[in-house]
């Protein structure tokens, strides 16, 4: 199982961080070992002093696939899920500068919080979603998925001449605008739609 995930699919959120707008999905992966599930807590690591929250829907591939066709992609999926992408912040910059990859700003263990998946079949337009992320009961972003730069069948066929995309892997499909710090102490809730989808301690 892997971790794909695709930055600056939303044009607010590329603005806000000061990065262009891309022409081409943008592609970075997670290890496993990222991956956070059934609400348990994160623990804040000892290498960062600016750990961002990134709230994201995420797509799990049921069928293997490469070289898929936009429009077949809709084939390869049927549960979303919302998930957090944490973000060592001055670490990314830090690579960013030097011209580096982000694995270790961005794939460090438990970076990938998940919640629960859900049917697509229990959604009513997957491509008119409404999900957001609470800090501590303050509503700090809200994404719809019609903002996205690339759908999620585009993603899916982008991805795809690359890696073949097998049963199970996750793909973080970028976040909105709002991204900001945590410390310890803080309570992340991300909904879907108003509904609590995934609960995260910071510790």
């Amino acid at each position: 199982m892997k971790i794909l995930a695709i930055g600056r699919n939303y044009v607010d959120h590329a603005k806000e961080l000061n990065n262009a707008v891309p022409t081409k999905p943008v592609i970075f992966s997670k290890p496993d070992s990222a991956l956070l599930k059934d609400n348990k807590p994160f623990y804040y690591p000892d290498f960062t002093n600016d750990l961002h929250y990134e709230v994201e829907i995420v797509v799990k591939i049921n069928k293997l696939g490469k070289n898929i066709d936009v429009k077949f992609a809709n084939r390869y999926y049927d549960k979303i899920a919302i998930g957090i992408d944490f973000t060592a912040r001055d670490l990314q910059n830090e690579l960013k500068q030097k011209g580096l990859p982000w694995d270790l700003a961005k794939g460090f263990d438990s970076s990938a919080p998940i919640s629960e998946f859900i049917n697509i079949s229990e959604i009513k337009d997957l491509s008119n979603l409404n999900f957001s992320l609470d800090k501590n009961s303050e509503t700090v972003q809200e994404g719809n998925t019609k903002d996205m730069i690339f759908s999620i069948d585009e993603i899916i066929a982008f991805v795809s001449k690359y890696f073949t995309l097998k049963i199970g892997d996750l793909i973080y499909t970028g976040t909105p605008k709002g991204v900001g710090p945590v410390v310890i102490g803080d309570k992340l809730v991300t909904k879907i739609e108003g509904k609590e989808m995934l609960s995260v301690e910071i510790k």
